[in-house]
């Protein structure tokens, strides 16, 4: 077997110099990604996962200390090599003991940085950036403090088989992580099934989740097992719970409670073990209250329940998100192009989102698939925001911003103290914590008293 080629992040804001120590590098047997800026090399740490980073020290914006920092507080193993041509010896001692790998001087010697960085694979061995996360959450992308609480709460919920409801607008992600506890549970060798509820006809539900017997009505030509038993031994995840008909909801609650179904047809109930996640961008509680969601079915359903931000509140996540999204389209596009130009990036940055991780996605494919230029232009990704939905607010969003906003102010008035905080807004603690939970807050997070990151 031959080995994985190590991999290299170059980072330097000369695009000549980018371009052909890349060159000697890939000749050289590494696999090479380029950054023109320190804010890019972030990024795209987290997605290309490098062995080693290179990079300048003088750059625009974020020098090269300054990404070093950055990403040793991220990934404190991993080894920066700094290139200079301004560097001192006072400059190198100083670096070398904040923990930079190597320091090598312009013009760059080709065999004496393939030294360095052959001798830094050498001595940190298997100490590539990992997503920073587990197996079980390697999909969901982030780097946001609201993210990371709910994925903290997922972890320590996975394994138990306690049904999790995620609420959260749609797009933002509540399919993956229902498939991310999955995986980290103990059921995680069995299957996971995902059924949206709301695109089932009314008259198919019970047919396509309890299954049915042959003859049960026209066209059934033969037994059909029901998603319920496939899921058996592992999780179901019941998307858009929140549109199931009233009518079918005793039913399912039914099966819950008794862990059983009783296919259409069938005389008897058939035992199933199931772990079941359910979703939804309804308000239950509203729901609840105009009598079109059952209240023993909402408890049954939400034991655990566990709120993901919208996009707009983990702002933070918009670059690695969008990088990611251009490395997944561009073996369908051609690889012609290799990210945003800066203007480009904060134009996706300032943008509000109505459609969550979903509409970024989206945004991003249209730009690679029209881009020809390496860089996409902030013209491309304008056209494309221009394109989409309108991101005026429906009344239940402006009021929960506002809710939000509300509570981001409080808890940074009082540096995270919830009884002085629920003082000043006339709540007793019980409710102020209540508020805080449907919002995804830590009020931990606001000791520092300054800004909290991602809260848009």
């Amino acid at each position: 077997m031959t080995e994985t080629r190590k991999r290299v992040l170059l980072v330097d804001d000369d695009p000549d110099l980018l371009r052909l120590i890349g060159l000697r590098l890939t000749a050289a047997g590494f696999d090479v990604a380029k950054a023109a800026n320190g804010q890019s090399a972030l990024s795209q740490a987290v997605v290309f996962r490098p062995h080693v980073v290179v990079t300048d020290l003088r750059m625009n914006g974020m020098d090269g200390m300054a990404l070093f920092d950055a990403l040793h507080e991220r990934h404190p193993t991993l080894p920066v090599i700094i290139m200079t041509a301004h560097g001192t010896i006072n400059d190198a001692v100083a670096a070398t003991r904040r923990g930079v790998f190597g320091f090598v001087t312009k013009p760059v010697d080709k065999n004496e940085l393939i030294e360095h960085i052959s001798e830094a694979i050498r001595i940190n061995r298997n100490t590539a950036v990992v997503p920073d996360k587990e197996e079980w959450r390697a999909r969901i992308i982030t780097q946001s403090p609201l993210m990371e609480e709910v994925l903290g709460q997922a972890q320590r919920v996975a394994q138990n088989r306690a049904s999790v409801f995620i609420g959260g607008e749609s797009g933002t992600g509540k399919e993956l992580l229902a498939r991310a506890i999955h995986d980290l549970s103990p059921r995680a060798k069995g299957p996971f099934v995902a059924v949206n509820c709301s695109a089932i006809p009314e008259n198919l539900l019970e047919s396509e989740l309890f299954g049915y017997r042959k003859g049960a009505f026209t066209g059934a030509t033969r037994d059909h097992q029901g998603l319920f038993k496939a899921a058996d031994g592992g999780t179901l995840f019941l998307d858009e719970v929140g549109d199931m008909p009233r009518s079918f909801q005793v039913k399912l609650l039914r099966a819950l409670q008794e862990m059983k179904v009783r296919p259409v047809g069938a005389t008897l109930d058939e035992p199933v073990d199931v772990r079941v996640i359910s979703a939804t961008h309804v308000d239950l509680e509203q729901a609840m209250a105009e009598g079109n969601f059952r209240e023993d079915l909402y408890y049954r359903l939400n034991v655990v329940t566990l709120l993901l931000p919208p996009l707009v509140k983990r702002p933070e996540d918009i670059p690695l998100l969008a990088m990611h999204f251009l490395r997944d389209l561009v073996s369908s596009y051609g690889d012609q192009v290799k990210g945003f130009s800066p203007e480009a990036m904060e134009a996706l940055v300032n943008f509000q989102w109505p459609g969550n991780v979903r509409q970024l996605r989206n945004v991003v494919e249209q730009c690679v698939a029209l881009s020809t230029t390496p860089l996409i232009p902030v013209t491309l990704v304008q056209r494309a925001l221009r394109e989409a939905p309108s991101a005026f607010p429906s009344l239940q969003e402006a009021r929960d911003q506002f809710e939000l906003n509300y509570l981001i102010r409080l808890l940074q008035m009082t540096r995270g103290n919830v009884t002085q905080a629920a003082r000043l807004a006339k709540r007793n603690r019980t409710e102020f914590y209540r508020l805080l939970s449907r919002h995804g807050m830590n009020p931990a997070m606001f000791k520092g008293g300054g800004d909290v990151a991602g809260d848009g």
